[in-house]
């Protein structure tokens, strides 16, 4: 038996939040190679490729979308996609958005923007998905966090903030729900070359 095999997911149903591009986009497709299906969500628009790569991995892909600092968008996509697969076994919350600026000048919409989506949303829908999961005895929500959790970076307050507040509410939830059957889990990657650190890649004295 191959090592992977012991990680297998067949019959499994995954949602994963802001899979159109970089880590979520890859996170989807790995999921659907594992065996599972998969709930790919866009902030505005449908994750077609995402979707069509879980496809040719031999598994059902399921597009929703909905923007993420609205606070009626985690039910939907939960909702959506329990209608659709009538289970959901595996969360990941990937979704997030960054404003760079310096802190003593730092604009207090985008602070809540960035904490709308980067921590509210992460709670409701762990929330929400955590209901059904319990309910079914078993489940297991993989929180995105960050190197930033625990680093804190330069210029991106409200990211660390949200990123600190996710490693902490992924001990909380692990805490409460464990013996109920729902794993509750973080990674927390270094710098990837996304979207979210184009500002980094494109700034000489930082990225060297």
């Amino acid at each position: 038996m191959a090592i992977l095999d012991a990680f297998r997911l067949d019959n499994k149903v995954a949602l994963v939040t802001g899979a159109s591009t970089g880590l979520g986009q890859a996170i989807a497709i790995a999921l659907a190679e594992a065996g599972a299906n998969v709930a790919c969500h866009g902030n505005r628009h449908a994750p077609d490729a995402t979707c069509e790569a879980v496809t040719r991995a031999g598994h059902q892909a399921f597009a929703v979308t909905g923007d993420l600092s609205d606070r009626e968008t985690p039910r939907n996509l939960i909702e959506a996609t329990i209608a659709h697969f009538g289970q959901l076994d595996i969360l990941v919350n990937n979704a997030g958005i960054i404003r760079r600026s310096q802190a003593i000048v730092y604009p207090e919409k985008d602070w809540a923007d960035v904490i709308e989506v980067n921590l509210n949303s992460v709670f409701r829908l762990s929330q929400l998905a955590g209901r059904h999961m319990i309910e079914r005895g078993q489940g297991k929500i993989l929180n995105i966090a960050s190197l930033l959790s625990f680093q804190g970076g330069v210029t991106v307050p409200a990211y660390a903030a949200a990123k600190g507040g996710v490693a902490q509410l992924t001990k909380a939830l692990a805490n409460e729900w464990a013996g109920k059957g729902v794993n509750v889990n973080a990674i927390a990657p270094g710098y990837m070359r996304t979207e979210n650190t184009r500002a980094l890649q494109e700034d000489e004295t930082r990225n060297c």
